[in-house]
């Protein structure tokens, strides 16, 4: 028996049994007990068609007779026939719709059984369509509640509408057009597949299928869309089961919300949106027509590309509704609606962040995803920053393997060349048919916010290969490849990225080629008050690694974490101006005895030497290592071990970390931090103390009502260091750009307060900067998810990796969010504890006010209001000695450190080296080509000191 008659009779049983007895559909037959039973089914079911025939006024047996008559002709027209013996069909047709007795049956009916029991086991269960609510698109706002982005399901772009919130003539529109006997049938409709049979014959051309509105509905969330017959076989049954468990209501409300009609809507709600740009309660009757007329085939009438086609089927549509007095002759003038204007979203920024709501949503809200429903996301971005955050932290990685020779090119992004010679072809194109091809070019990297450049000319001369690339814009620009081996990796047509270089003097415009980068980074921007974040890079690109650097990794801060130890200091009491000495110092493991041979900490500054008696100010600027270790041994309290309990103690109060691991190289940045969580410190310190709660959220509403909002009071004190303690740690982080560090950018200390920090072998690099509205943190380091520690390379420091990012930002944070001012001078809380005194920042001691290196510091009161005098708690008069100053992190005098140095003094380090799992324009004002440094004479390498400690043996 054929293959295609085994499936025909196996549909056929399904047919009549959910026509004849659909209380009592059987999903499984015995291939041998069971022929009998299956034999008078299909009769039964053939008896039925033929009463369906009867009622359109049909005689079947003259159809078939006719159709007899020329079989091979027909069998060629019609697709469904095609492969058919239609004489085996003749036959079955009288043995089982006349009940004739045949001797030799074309029908196998134990093969038939077969097939339709593993066409029909493991059926899903209709009972779960029930109060069914499906996958909606939520929308992401920013803080202007401009949109940011939409957030769904692949094939399920939807907004949901109640059934009755659509007017009934748009109900009907869809109802005339897709199933008419929508409320009379019980799932399948035995006349419109009549119909449907009768209108293949007579037009060949395009099939009808007959599917009924609740079969779609069962193949649309149910049995799949397979052109099969075992998913027809299964939705047949399916939708039987629908009619009895389901109002037709319930059917018609689901069928409405999940078609597809085009425009990348699913469901009418997102239709009249997309094309009318209203609700789907406020669609007209000739509107819903037209909508109602695309569910057919949304791609071969769409008005945008076949108006005449989609013309005609709104004719169609609004003549079977007034058929069916629907609507009256005035109402239904086929002429197509107004349409507005498609413009498809291609979102190129925000994708982390996006990311980073919806995480925070199912945190703070409960809500497992954003698809299970339509909300709207009122977020805290500010677009035009994040745009800038972005573009600055790719144009930083790539700059920084520009200059360290570690780009790698591996080819261009795309080639059109084929784009190209079909476009070429239309002669319709009005521009260059390499623009028009470069525009319409999506790549795969695509929230990188480079120019995307095509190239054109590719020319060779006495001084060499020159290569001219074409712009989005039209503008043609010669390209500067850094090398020639990339020079002659490019062919006609490559698509790479660039960074165009404007004319300047007598320097031409130019386009510089830009190479993917293979190390990471992330950048946050936090408001200090409220703690919104405002932008948010998460990496180099979303659609190359989808983790979230910001919140979702953990990497050791170096000295970023350092200002901890000094705020515990200022706690203590001790001034900024205190003395401490930056000697060689060795402390004993915790725990154990003098006797030990093993573990004991012995820390190194960068230069390897010492500076002796120094302030804590000029310790925190310059980031000295062994100040900040005998600190912890004589400045906290009256041991190491208990100074340690000090600053973890302020460490887990200013949630950086909810454990603290007890080992002395924490104080110098060695346990792992989320960067969130460090912004938020530093919020902290530029408010005196209150640390923000960071947060993307502001409100979730559902249906216009908001069932979540962010507390707009959740500011956490940390309350165990008062306010002029924060206030003394912030100016001394000032000075850190004054005079410190960060001195590279000298020029912001008036409106700044930050700190570098650089780890182990350069694995990390850092800034994190502050001004009285935003806080700033930037990374950059590698991933290292192979298990590998590759690292920034020798010299590359937090100043000179990360810093040079700092500044675009807070000048796009001045110009977008908030404008430029001067730092805060302490609060009225803080000032009534302190007092302005005139020192010398390098000597701690008082200096003539406007006096050589003059400088007010904020010193706190004793209980009797006058001058807390610390400056020799700790280092005696008679043990401190002329100051020897310096810069020790990044741009100091002292001279390198040798190359065998390591933090702790074996292979091994403390903890376990984090893995992390891979995954209009604004751009930055870089200046002069990246190798520029290259070109100058350049000082000796230089290592960031940050926290440089070893163990004895």
């Amino acid at each position: 028996m054929d293959s295609i008659f085994i499936k025909i009779f196996a549909t056929a049983l399904a047919f009549s049994q959910v026509t004849t007895r659909p209380d009592g559909v059987k999903t499984e037959f015995d291939a041998v007990r069971d022929r009998s039973e299956v034999a008078e089914l299909l009769s039964a079911g053939c008896a039925h068609m033929r009463k369906a025939f009867d009622i359109e006024d049909i005689n079947l047996d003259d159809l078939i007779a006719t159709a007899m008559d020329d079989k091979e002709a027909l069998s060629s027209e019609i697709k469904a026939l095609k492969g058919l013996n239609l004489a085996d069909l003749h036959v079955a047709y009288r043995q089982f719709c006349k009940v004739e007795k045949i001797e030799e049956s074309p029908v196998d009916l134990g093969q038939v059984i077969d097939f339709y029991n593993n066409a029909v086991k493991d059926l899903p269960d209709a009972v779960q369509l029930k109060h069914l609510r499906l996958p909606g698109t939520s929308v992401v706002l920013d803080s202007k509640s401009e949109r940011v982005a939409e957030i769904y399901l692949p094939n399920n772009r939807r907004i949901w509408v109640k059934l009755a919130d659509i007017p009934e003539a748009v109900r009907n529109a869809f109802i005339a057009a897709e199933d008419k006997r929508f409320f009379q049938h019980a799932g399948i409709d035995e006349r419109g597949l009549v119909r449907a049979f009768i209108g293949n014959f007579a037009h060949p051309g395009r099939p009808q299928g007959g599917s009924t509105i609740t079969q779609q509905v069962a193949k649309n969330l149910l049995v799949g869309n397979d052109i099969t017959y075992e998913r027809k076989l299964r939705e047949m049954i399916v939708a039987s089961r629908m009619e009895r468990v389901l109002t037709k209501a319930e059917i018609l409300e689901l069928y409405l919300n999940s078609i597809y009609l085009g425009r990348g809507a699913w469901g009418i709600e997102m239709a009249a949106r997309s094309y009318f740009g209203k609700p789907a309660k406020a669609l007209s009757a000739v509107e819903g027509a037209l909508l109602a007329g695309l569910a057919k085939g949304p791609n071969y009438f769409n008005p945008d590309h076949h108006p005449e086609r989609a013309r005609e089927r709104l004719a169609y549509v609004l003549g079977r509704m007034q058929d069916g007095a629907m609507i009256d002759a005035a109402a239904g003038q086929a002429v197509l609606p107004q349409l507005v204007e498609y413009r498809p979203t291609r979102r190129d920024f925000g994708f982390h962040f996006v990311d980073h709501i919806a995480r925070e949503a199912k945190a703070v809200a409960g809500l497992d995803t954003l698809t299970d429903s339509s909300y709207t996301v009122r977020s805290t971005v500010n677009s035009a920053l994040q745009r800038v955050v972005e573009a600055t932290l790719q144009e930083g990685l790539a700059r920084y393997e520009l200059n360290t020779g570690r780009y790698k090119f591996e080819g261009p992004e795309a080639n059109i060349s084929d784009a190209v010679r079909q476009i070429g072809a239309d002669l319709r194109a009005t521009e260059p048919v390499w623009l028009v091809a470069l525009k319409a070019t999506r790549l795969p990297l695509y929230d990188v916010h480079w120019e995307s450049a095509v190239v054109l000319e590719y020319t060779r001369g006495k001084r060499g290969d020159a290569i001219k690339v074409g712009l989005a814009d039209g503008s043609i620009l010669p390209l500067n490849t850094w090398n020639a081996t990339i020079r002659r990796g490019l062919k006609p047509y490559d698509v790479v990225y660039v960074q165009v270089r404007e004319a300047k003097g007598k320097q031409a415009a130019g386009a510089d080629l830009r190479v993917r980068p293979t190390v990471q980074g992330a950048a946050l921007v936090l408001e200090n008050e409220t703690g919104r974040v405002l932008a948010m890079a998460g990496g180099f690109s979303y659609p190359a690694s989808q983790l979230n650097r910001v919140a979702q990794s953990l990497r050791q801060p170096g000295s970023t974490l350092k200002p901890l130890t000094y705020l515990a200091a200022l706690r203590k009491g001790l001034q900024p101006n205190t003395l401490v000495m930056d000697e060689p110092i060795t402390l004993a493991p915790i725990g154990t005895t003098v006797s030990a041979q093993r573990g004991f900490w012995s820390p190194r500054n960068y230069d390897g030497g010492a500076s002796g008696a120094i302030t804590l100010r000029r310790a925190l600027e310059n980031s000295r290592n062994l100040a900040t270790a005998q600190l912890l041994a004589t400045g906290l309290d009256d041991s190491a071990e208990r100074g340690l309990d000090r600053v973890c103690e302020l460490a887990m109060e200013a949630q950086l970390y909810k454990e603290c691991m007890r080992y002395y190289p924490f104080v110098l940045g060695a346990q792992t931090v989320r960067l969130v969580d460090l912004a938020a410190f530093y919020a902290a310190i530029a408010n005196e103390g209150a640390r923000p709660q960071p947060h993307a959220i502001e409100t979730i509403e559902q249906d216009g009502r908001a069932i979540y909002r962010h507390d707009p009071h959740a500011v956490d004190w940390i309350g165990s260091a008062d306010r002029a303690s924060f206030y003394q740690l912030k100016s001394m982080l000032q000075g850190v750009l004054a005079r410190g560090t960060a001195h590279a950018v000298k020029h912001l200390s008036p409106y700044v307060g930050g700190k570098t920090g650089t780890t182990d072998n350069w694995a990390d690099a850092w800034f994190v900067g502050f001004t009285n509205d935003v806080t700033v943190a930037i990374w950059v380091g590698y991933d290292n998810g192979d298990g590998g520690r590759r690292t920034l390379g020798q010299g590359q420091t937090g100043a000179k990796v990360a810093l040079p990012m700092f500044e675009p930002i807070v000048q796009a944070a001045w110009g977008l969010h908030a404008p430029k001012t001067a730092l805060n001078g302490p609060s009225r809380e803080a000032m009534r504890q302190l007092v302005a005194l005139s020192i010398d920042p390098y000597t701690g001691n008082p200096a003539p006010a406007g006096s050589g290196r003059a400088f007010t510091e904020y010193l706190k009161r004793d209980p009797s209001g006058r001058i807390d005098d610390t400056q020799f708690r700790i280092v005696s008069r008679g043990e401190s000695h002329a100051y020897r100053g310096g810069y020790d992190e990044d741009d100091g005098p002292f001279q390198q450190w040798s190359n065998d140095n390591r933090l702790y003094g074996d292979a091994r380090p403390p903890f376990p080296f984090p893995t992390w799992r891979h995954g209009p324009r604004e751009y930055p004002s870089w200046r002069g080509y990246p190798d520029d440094e290259d070109r100058l004479p350049r000082p000796p390498s230089r290592v960031d000191p940050d926290y440089f400690w070893r163990r004895l043996n």
